[in-house]
């Protein structure tokens, strides 16, 4: 083959037509999964093939001539009916761009089928037309009757479709919100496709709604227009004290919870009153949906630990017959004792043991905003709250962080008592606060007494130490937050042998 007949191959329209093809084939195949180079690479063979086309004499918006040969019309008809679908890509990748760069691609897939599949339809109608010369309008008339027989064999899942585009054009929810559908189906979009709505339960179970079930229901999005979720805890008190009482108290109890956003302000309402009990309404908000059960147990918990510490007794549930409780803690009713038994790390001690922690507590009382403990000070005894809420702030060159709070129960001084180690942060009474003190030295004869103590008093350490470089975003506590370093530290400082146990 001379230069000739390869100049002749090459400017030969059917070569130069199967050349750009095999080159779309392959470029599409390395631009897979890249919606917007895609659309690139269609716009460049349509606009490539079009040249092609109208430079040799070729309009594919018009009829095939039927002058030409065989396979000059065959060839032709071809390269119509790509330049048809060619184009077709175009506007299919150009819908699929902008859906990418709306940053909403899933829960647009349904209403991006189908204006997909409607400019499809529309390229090949085309090609009817243009290519085959057929009668565009006697088809459709022709086919309405085969849709109609489709329609009515297909009534239910074309319910669905059309639901489904209903669905999506109103946008009621989106993919990632929490919506609750009329009959109690709780869950997370995680999916919308054209027959259905997937969602993720709180049990981390799929369940699939029919489209048409979503759009005759009642939904409820319970994400809203951010991710900050509502919430709220109904509590039952007996009437022993004023409802003003009651409600500061849960006020407090809101105050000195970790897991609930602190703006907007939680609110506390008094809903009920009755002989049998006081109903006060809890209000809150969380960060996310996810946060709820995790917030209503901290809530829970600090509603007993504030109404034991304010004396406030839970009512009975409604309607119940009311029983007289037994007096708790009859041998030892003082506070101390009290609050010694509510805190896991002396459940090993004796009753004699016990009772010689107690009666050596010191009963302190700070108003409102004083300072129980600065950064960075020694201390020299145990803290443990008996009501009110102290805020734990750090100060890093000028930028106050509150780590957490701390509720009645709530333990403190660990670090200066069992390590020798100046506190991290700042401990700011937010209410009056009553703490009652566990002196070093007194700690220290129980230790001796009872040296499996160590054990548990590393490990609650630990656990704080490990809380808190969290809260700082440190990222690693180090080696010496270890159980066993920190223990071993508390035996030297307290002079105990080591690897003792009881």
């Amino acid at each position: 083959m001379n230069l000739d007949d390869v100049l002749r191959l090459l400017l030969d329209p059917i070569t130069q037509f199967a050349a750009l093809v095999v080159a779309l084939v392959v470029a599409r195949t390395l631009v897979r999964g890249r919606p917007t180079h895609r659309f690139i690479v269609h716009i460049a063979f349509f606009a490539i093939l079009t040249i092609l086309l109208v430079g040799h004499d070729v309009a594919p918006w018009t009829t095939v001539n039927g002058d030409e040969d065989l396979t000059h019309k065959m060839f032709i008809g071809v390269a119509k009916a790509t330049w048809w679908a060619g184009g077709a890509m175009v506007l299919a990748s150009s819908v699929r761009v902008f859906l990418i760069f709306e940053r909403k691609p899933r829960e647009g897939r349904l209403l991006q089928d189908l204006l997909v599949a409607f400019i499809y339809l529309g390229a090949a109608l085309s090609i009817i037309a243009f290519v085959f010369d057929l009668p565009v309008r006697t088809l459709v008339a022709t086919s309405g009757v085969f849709a109609i027989v489709l329609g009515l064999a297909l009534q239910s899942t074309l319910n669905d479709v059309f639901s489904g585009i209903a669905l999506n054009l109103g946008r009621p929810y989106t993919v990632g919100d929490w919506i609750e559908v009329e009959g109690g189906v709780r869950g997370q979009v995680v999916e919308t496709n054209w027959r259905s709505t997937h969602l993720l339960n709180d049990t981390n179970d799929l369940v699939i709604v029919p489209n048409s079930t979503l759009a005759k229901a009642t939904l409820t999005n319970l994400t809203g227009t951010d991710s900050v979720h509502g919430s709220k805890v109904v509590i039952r008190v007996l009437p022993t004290r004023s409802p003003a009482v009651i409600e500061e108290t849960m006020k407090t109890v809101l105050l000195s919870a970790n897991t609930i956003l602190k703006y907007p302000t939680p609110s506390v309402s008094v809903t009920g009153l009755d002989g049998s009990a006081v109903e006060v309404e809890l209000s809150f908000k969380v960060a996310s949906l996810g946060q709820t059960g995790i917030a209503k147990n901290e809530i829970f918990d600090l509603v007993f630990r504030h109404a034991k510490a304010a004396g406030i007794q839970l009512s009975t549930a409604a309607n119940a017959p009311t029983e007289a409780s037994p007096a708790e803690n009859s041998k030892h009713p003082g506070t101390p004792w009290r609050l010694l038994t509510s805190i896991p790390l002396f459940s090993a001690l004796t009753d004699d043991e016990m009772e010689t922690v107690a009666n050596s507590m010191k009963r302190c009382t700070f108003k409102k905003g004083v300072v129980i403990a600065p950064q960075n000070a020694s201390m020299t005894s145990l803290m443990i709250v008996r009501s009110g809420v102290v805020s734990v702030e750090r100060d890093d060159d000028g930028r106050t962080e509150e780590l957490t709070r701390l509720a009645p129960g709530d333990l403190s001084g660990e670090r200066g008592v069992l390590m020798g180690a100046p506190e991290p942060a700042t401990m700011r009474a937010l209410t009056f606060v009553v703490v009652y003190e566990i002196s070093k030295d007194h700690l220290a004869s129980v230790m001796h007494e009872r040296p499996a103590l160590v054990e548990e008093l590393s490990q609650l350490l630990a656990k704080r130490v490990e809380t808190e470089e969290h809260l700082r975003a440190d990222g690693n506590a180090g080696a010496e937050a270890h159980p066993v370093s920190l223990a071993a530290k508390i035996r030297h400082l307290f002079r105990l042998p080591h690897g003792s146990i009881n």
